[in-house]
């Protein structure tokens, strides 16, 4: 079994949340559509409505997303971080202001940043290190995609 140089799997992991969040590089995203390219067209307003009955708005799929890097971030860092609620933000992110909506995500970037951080600072690259970095990647497209399938629903 060949060995992971952990220099290369640090960049290809990096390059894989750039094109997430950034800048699509052809990996798996069709050009301009990133999670920010796609958020900086999404009005308050429009992050305000639920996408259907029971579904979540669109600032509650942000801010989730951003909680979750910072569990991640926050669990890694500190090995007895208390267990996430991971039902708050679908309870209680609702409707936005434009501040509100802009604050969010701005946490997002925040979120983002340390976690690009802590793929940069990582000393050693085991099977959970790993599982968690692609489980990020994993969990932020699935969101990315709920959030652009929630805008063919909401008429953008």
């Amino acid at each position: 079994m060949t060995a992971i140089n952990s220099e290369h799997l640090v960049k290809a992991l990096v390059a894989l949340l750039d094109e997430t969040f950034d800048n699509v590089q052809g990996y798996y995203l069709d050009k301009n559509t990133s999670l920010f390219e796609t958020l900086a067209g999404i009005s308050a307003e429009k992050a305000s409505i639920p996408v259907g009955g029971n579904c979540a708005t669109l600032a509650a799929q942000v801010k989730h997303t951003a909680f979750y890097l910072d569990v991640v971030n926050n669990s890694v860092r500190d090995p007895n971080y208390p267990k996430a609620d991971w039902g708050e933000i679908w309870r209680t992110v609702n409707a936005v202001s434009p501040d509100e909506w802009a604050a969010i995500q701005a946490e997002l970037r925040a979120s983002y940043n340390q976690i690009l951080d802590l793929l940069k600072t990582t000393p050693n690259w085991g099977e959970d290190e790993i599982g968690g970095a692609i489980g990020v990647i994993a969990h932020t497209a699935y969101h990315l995609g709920e959030i652009r399938q929630a805008l063919c629903c909401l008429g953008s």
